[in-house]
């Protein structure tokens, strides 16, 4: 019989009861020996051994660690109430534009004299979406589908909005529409309407509103654009800002992490926005929320810039394994995301829900793009 290794459930940390922190594992080995009789022994010395935590590791569970109970959800993250028959919620920002929610993901509409834009289609909505925009513009046609970009958990829908309103025309920037020529995915449809500008405006006019669309270079992904409805003050811009909340592990899965930095900073600016469109979690965004992210990024530039600085690969390395370059900047990466995790604690985690899930994840993608990008990323804004 092959050894079973199981491993027991670890202490919670006093004051944190919903994360578990290291502590001495136990190595369970069985076997059946002589037709049936088991011999269990227990090898805790020889698994601590191998496996032991880093000096300064903070009390927040690491990736891959089992977790009894997350921190509760403040209430400054919740968002509107779904209706558990219906299974969106509709916030109606006045002046034509709507917000849709399922509760993790977001759309908006803008409503026309002709009917109704549409800003992306995820499929987690799915068929919701057709029920909100009849309840928004009964009877009106969906007649223009704006991707944000191409990721496909944002406008996996496209393809049932076309079938439901078949002269819908579908605006992307080109490189979304490089991205999903090389996807050929049919639920994703190419897009009719391109445009190549790089930090110029493309204006939508349709029934009577005009919506401002820009990319400002790489972000999250190559083409992702900023939706601009100046009538309404609505900002959409997807999978950058997370309102109230823990970005997504690492940036979001960022393509461009200095470029992300860059798009933070300014949008505050660019834009007069009161309401902010974000892609994800369940309440709309502000202004408020987006400071609050650039100052979070702006001390994990620093955390991260600090721990790369104070440690040097091959520090603590055992000799044997000195010759094994992964094993060197295994532990030093290691160390320098707990360090920077240490740092970040403290200050941040009661500031947005989720920390806990997904900091270490930030200071890891934070040091490789400082190693990769350069240490600069993080402009004075």
């Amino acid at each position: 019989m092959l050894p079973i290794f199981q491993r027991p459930s670890r202490a919670v940390p006093p004051n944190r009861p919903h994360a578990r922190r290291y502590g001495p594992r136990s190595l369970l080995l069985s076997c059946a020996i002589l037709g049936g009789l088991a011999i269990e022994a227990h090898a805790d010395e020889a698994h601590d051994a191998l496996i032991a935590p880093y000096p300064g590791t903070p009390d927040i569970a690491t990736p891959f660690t089992g977790i009894d109970r997350y921190a509760p959800v403040p209430e400054s993250a919740a968002g509107p109430e779904i209706d558990p028959e219906k299974g969106y919620a509709i916030l109606d920002f006045g002046n034509g534009a709507f917000f849709v929610t399922e509760g993790i993901y977001q759309v908006m509409f803008i409503q026309t004299d002709d009917g109704l834009i549409l800003a992306d289609a995820p499929p987690t909505i799915g068929p919701r979406l057709l029920a909100a925009a009849e309840e928004i513009a009964p009877g009106a046609p969906i007649t223009h589908l704006i991707y944000s970009h191409a990721h496909i958990d944002h406008i996996g829908f496209a393809s049932e909005v076309v079938a439901a309103h078949p002269g819908v025309e579908i605006v992307a920037h080109a490189e979304t529409a490089a991205e999903l020529a090389r996807a050929s995915d049919p639920a994703r449809p190419l897009p009719d309407t391109t445009f190549d500008s790089v930090g110029e405006t493309f204006t939508l006019t349709a029934g009577g509103e005009r919506l401002d669309l820009r990319y400002s270079g790489p972000n999250h992904q190559d083409g992702n654009i900023e939706i601009w409805h100046e009538t309404s003050r609505t900002l959409m811009l997807v999978d950058v800002i997370f309102p109230g909340w823990m970005m997504w592990r690492q940036f979001a899965i960022a393509e461009d992490i200095p470029g992300t930095f860059d798009l933070v900073a300014d949008i505050n600016t660019r834009y007069d926005f009161e309401n902010l469109v974000a892609g994800h979690v369940a309440r709309p965004g502000t202004k408020a929320d987006v400071e609050l992210q650039l100052e979070f990024m702006h001390d994990l530039h620093a955390a991260a810039a600090t721990a790369l600085a104070s440690n040097t690969p091959g520090d603590g390395v055992p000799p044997e394994d000195l010759a094994n370059p992964w094993a060197v900047f295994d532990r030093f990466i290691d160390r320098v995301v707990i360090d920077c995790v240490a740092a970040l604690t403290p200050d941040w985690q009661d500031r947005m829900a989720g920390f806990e899930v997904f900091i270490y994840d930030q200071c890891l993608a934070m040091e490789q793009s400082i190693r990769v990008d350069g240490p600069s990323i993080a402009s004075d804004g």
